[in-house]
């Protein structure tokens, strides 16, 4: 059992660090609200401290799930931040999803501090982080990686090492290509199926057993059709993410047309105010 800290407490952080405590480890919480942190040590033990910095000191691991590139820096090299109270041959480990970029510059300045790092960003939801179910894609160091591996199985059901460092959010940015695809095209034609007079959930029975199948058909072609939208990843967060993507498609010049034009469209959910409501209200752009 290890030593271990967790930054970030929001819908994902917050079951991943469970997962740890429940798994034995020592864990010492921090999140921006202090409120949050408090709830979790009530309701899981362990500790919570009132800096990332103060989480950090004396533990032989760093989880990290936060916000975007600034708040990770923040976390990381700020004046509160981990790095500054890391022990050498302590590891960070980051699974927030931000820019291939950040996380090559985390792990060059932890690299000089004498501290491991690794991009680790994850899919699945909050329902893969709440069920111990997430799938981590993970870029840097193969002898960090197999350190960190079995302490992650807490909370996964497939880790994989991608290559170095920012390889593991490059990876993400493929899921999130995919995904954007997928959901706009079941959105079309679930709007088709209804519109030319079929029962939706009979076309989607008999489809399902054949090529079109996919993970989103299958949990979400029902939800869309009630016009609910609260089960899984927010608009918000999606756009952030195809943020993410399409700069560095332009940095690499790799043409991205359908998830630049599938971002333009979770602008338009977002302007019907469906900012926080998960990434299959791309049908409401049909439905209302």
């Amino acid at each position: 059992m290890a030593k271990i800290a967790f930054l970030g407490l929001g819908v994902m952080g917050a079951p991943m660090a469970r997962h740890l405590a429940k798994a034995g480890h020592e864990v010492r919480v921090y999140n921006r609200t202090t409120s949050k942190a408090e709830r979790w040590v009530a309701e899981n033990g362990g500790a919570w401290a009132p800096t990332p910095g103060q989480a950090a000191q004396g533990c032989d691991f760093v989880f990290c799930c936060v916000g975007a590139d600034n708040d990770l820096r923040e976390v990381t090299i700020g004046p509160d931040g981990a790095f500054h109270a890391m022990a050498e041959g302590s590891l960070f480990v980051d699974h927030t999803t931000v820019s291939a970029q950040v996380s090559r510059e985390l792990e060059a300045e932890a690299r000089a501090k004498g501290i491991g790092f690794l991009d680790a960003p994850v899919s699945g939801g909050q329902a893969g982080a709440e069920n111990g179910k997430l799938t981590i894609m993970v870029g840097g160091d193969a002898e960090q990686f197999k350190r960190a591996e079995p302490v992650m199985q807490a909370y996964a059901q497939r880790i994989g090492l991608m290559g170095p460092s920012g390889s593991g959010q490059l990876t993400k940015m493929v899921n999130q290509i995919c995904i954007a695809g997928i959901v706009q095209g079941l959105s079309e034609a679930l709007n088709f199926a209804m519109t030319a007079g079929l029962d939706p959930r009979a076309v989607v029975e008999v489809i399902s057993k054949g090529a079109a199948q996919s993970w989103q058909m299958e949990n979400r072609s029902s939800t869309m059709v009630d016009g609910q939208f609260d089960f899984g990843f927010a608009v918000d967060w999606m756009r952030k993410d195809l943020g993410l993507v399409l700069d560095e498609a332009r940095r690499i010049g790799a043409p991205l047309p359908v998830t630049a034009l599938v971002d333009q469209f979770y602008a338009d959910v977002q302007k019907m105010g469906g900012g926080r409501q998960d990434t299959s209200s791309l049908i409401r752009r049909f439905r209302g």
